[in-house]
C-alpha cells in the first residue's frame, strides 16, 4: 500500500466539497472541504517555490487552528516532512529539536514570536533558513504567512512522496531525560488512520471537538481519522471547559477526546440547565487510567467513556475500549486495535499469564519507523517488531487490558512493586479531591513510601482524612505516608503527569 498523506485531504475535498471541514471558534472561521483543500494546496505550492524538496523538515510552532491542519496537509502533499513543536518548551528546548531534526523551515504563529526572536538572535545554531510568521505583521527577515501562501496557485500539487517515506517527526516527551524524534511515514499514518477507522465509533457526518494540541500524537492521529471518515472537526486553540459544554451544545458535538483530568474540570463547571450534552456519543480518553469513579460519574450523564491506550510510538492507537463494554469492563483499556497485536509480558520475555502484571508490547503496521538519529535507542524499543512500550499492565483471559503504571513510575516499598496509578484512582474518588499524583520518597524502613501530591476541591480536607480515607482500600504497602497540597499538578501537553519534577520538589526521607 503505498499512499501520500497529504491526498486524504485531496479526496474528502473531491467526494464532499461542500462539507463543513474546520470551524474555529476563537476566530469563527468556518472551510469546508474544498475550500481547506485549496488553502492547503497553496501553501503546498509556497513551500514548493521557497525551495523546500522531498525530505526537508519544516517546523511547526502553531496552536490548534486552520493553520496547522492546512500546512500539516500540505507539508505531506510535497513530501516534506512535518516536526510539530510542543509551544511550551523554551527557546533552548525549542533549538535543541530545531536542530537535531535539521529543519530548515519553521512557520510560528505570532504568540511565539519572542521565543523565536530569541531564537533568531542566537544566529547559525540551527539549519532554518526561512521563518514564516502567522498572525500580526511579520518583523523584518520573517517571511508574513499570510501574503506567503495566498500569492501560491491553489492548484493541486504532485504528490512528493508516499509509502515509507517519512511524514512527520514528533519528539516525545522528554520525562526521563532529551526529547527522541518519533519518526512516522506516509504509510504508518494510513494503518494508524484504518486501525482507528476499524475499531473506534467514528461515523461519516461526526462533529469532532478537538481540544488537545495537535503536536500531540493523540490529537493529530483522531484529526487526521476525521478527514478520513468526513467529519467535520473543532480545533479549539487551547481546553476551555465552560466553551467546551457551550460548543458540544450548539455544534452538536457528537464525539470528542479529553484526558482524565480534562473530564474532571468539565463536570466542574457543567451547568446542567445550560449545557445539553445529547447528541454526545461518547468520549475518549488517554494518557492516564481513567478513574472508575469518573467513568461512573459520566455514565450518569449517558455519556459513555471509551479508554485509550497509545503512544507515540504507535501513531496513537494501541488499544480501545468500545462501546460494548465502556461500563461492564470499567477501568480496562480494553482490547487491541483491529490491525494491533498488543501482548503484555515479563522481563525474560515471556507471555505472562491472566490478570498477571507485566510490560506491554505492542505490534502493527502502525509501529513507528525509528527514533531519528537513534539507531541504538531504536535498537532497544523495538525487538522482532515489537516495540517495548514501558508501560505495566494485565491482559485477562478475554483479551482485555488495564493499565497498571509506567515502569519508570513504579516503586518498591517493603520488596513489593507499588503502581501509583493504583493509589490515584483510590485518592480521585475522594470528592475533596479534584486531582492526585503519586511518587516514591525514601523511607528508612520500607526503601520508598507513596507521597501523595493533591489538589483540593474542598478546602477543609487534611492529610489525616487522606490517609485514613486510603485505609482498607489499598494493602498497607501501598498506604500513603505523606500528603503535599498544590494549587495544580504539573502535566504535559498529554496530560501525563510530571512524576519526575514532583520527585525533584520532594525528595524527602518519607516519616517512620
Amino acid at each position: 500500500m503505498s499512499q501520500n498523506i497529504g491526498q486524504l485531504l485531496t479526496r474528502r475535498a473531491y467526494r464532499d466539497p461542500g462539507l463543513g471541514a474546520v470551524y474555529e471558534p476563537d476566530s469563527g472561521r468556518r472551510f469546508s472541504y474544498v475550500e481547506i483543500n485549496a488553502r492547503s494546496n497553496q501553501v503546498a505550492n509556497a513551500l514548493t517555490e521557497t525551495g523546500v524538496a522531498k525530505g526537508d523538515r519544516v517546523g511547526l510552532l502553531l496552536m490548534n487552528g486552520c493553520e496547522f491542519f492546512e500546512t500539516f496537509f500540505a507539508v505531506g502533499k510535497v513530501g516534506a516532512v512535518n516536526v510539530p513543536l510542543n509551544w511550551r518548551l523554551i527557546p533552548d528546548e525549542l533549538e535543541f529539536i530545531l536542530s537535531d531534526a535539521g529543519a530548515t523551515v519553521l512557520i510560528y504563529g505570532e504568540e511565539f514570536a519572542e521565543n523565536v526572536a530569541e531564537l533568531r538572535r542566537r544566529g547559525g545554531t540551527t539549519a532554518i533558513t526561512t521563518w514564516i510568521q502567522v498572525g500580526s505583521a511579520a518583523p523584518g527577515g520573517v517571511v508574513d504567512y499570510n501574503h506567503w501562501m495566498g500569492a501560491a496557485s491553489a492548484d493541486e500539487p504532485e504528490a512528493g512522496a508516499s509509502g515509507d517515506d517519512l511524514l512527520f517527526i514528533m519528539y516525545t516527551s522528554g520525562t526521563t531525560g532529551l526529547p527522541k524524534g518519533v519518526m512516522h511515514s506516509h504509510n504508518t499514518v494510513l494503518w494508524a488512520t484504518l486501525t482507528i477507522a476499524a475499531t473506534s465509533d467514528f461515523h461519516q457526518g461526526d462533529v469532532y471537538l478537538n481540544s488537545l494540541p495537535m503536536f500531540h500524537v493523540g490529537a493529530l492521529s483522531p484529526v487526521m481519522s476525521g478527514v478520513f471518515g468526513g467529519a467535520t472537526i473543532i480545533l479549539l486553540k487551547a481546553f476551555d471547559p465552560k466553551l467546551s459544554w457551550e460548543l458540544i451544545r450548539d455544534e452538536k458535538v457528537t464525539t470528542t477526546l479529553m484526558v482524565p483530568a480534562m473530564l474532571q474540570f468539565m463536570l466542574a463547571v457543567r451547568d446542567e440547565a445550560e449545557h445539553d450534552a445529547s447528541t454526545l456519543r461518547w468520549c475518549m480518553s488517554g494518557a492516564a487510567p481513567v478513574p472508575v469513579s469518573l467513568i461512573k460519574a459520566y455514565e450518569a450523564l449517558e455519556i459513555e467513556i471509551h479508554q485509550v491506550y497509545g503512544l507515540t510510538e504507535t501513531g496513537g492507537p494501541a488499544c480501545l475500549l468500545t462501546s460494548a463494554d465502556a461500563m461492564a469492563r470499567a477501568g480496562s483499556t480494553g482490547k487491541a486495535f483491529y490491525f494491533t497485536e498488543v501482548r503484555v509480558a515479563r522481563e525474560d520475555g515471556t507471555d505472562c499469564d491472566a490478570d498477571e502484571s507485566g510490560e506491554i508490547l505492542v505490534k502493527g503496521p502502525h509501529i513507528m519507523m525509528g527514533y531519528w538519529n537513534r539507531p541504538d535507542a531504536t535498537a532497544e524499543a523495538v525487538v522482532d517488531g515489537w516495540l517495548h512500550t514501558g508501560d505495566v499492565a494485565t491482559m485477562d483471559a478475554d483479551g482485555f487490558v488495564t493499565i497498571v503504571d509506567r515502569v519508570k513510575d513504579m516503586l518498591i516499598s517493603g520488596g513489593e512493586n507499588v503502581y501509583p496509578a493504583e493509589i490515584e484512582n483510590v485518592l480521585l474518588s475522594n470528592d475533596k479531591v479534584a486531582d492526585a499524583g503519586v511518587i516514591g520518597i525514601p523511607s528508612d524502613k520500607w526503601g520508598e513510601s507513596p507521597l501523595a501530591v493533591i489538589v483540593a476541591s474542598d478546602d477543609s480536607l487534611t492529610a489525616d482524612e487522606l490517609i485514613e480515607f486510603c485505609t482498607g482500600k489499598l494493602a498497607q504497602f501501598k498506604t500513603i505516608r505523606a500528603v503535599e497540597f498544590v494549587a495544580e499538578i504539573p502535566r504535559n501537553p498529554s496530560g501525563k503527569i510530571l512524576k519526575r519534577e514532583l520527585r525533584e520538589q520532594y525528595n524527602y526521607p518519607a516519616p517512620g
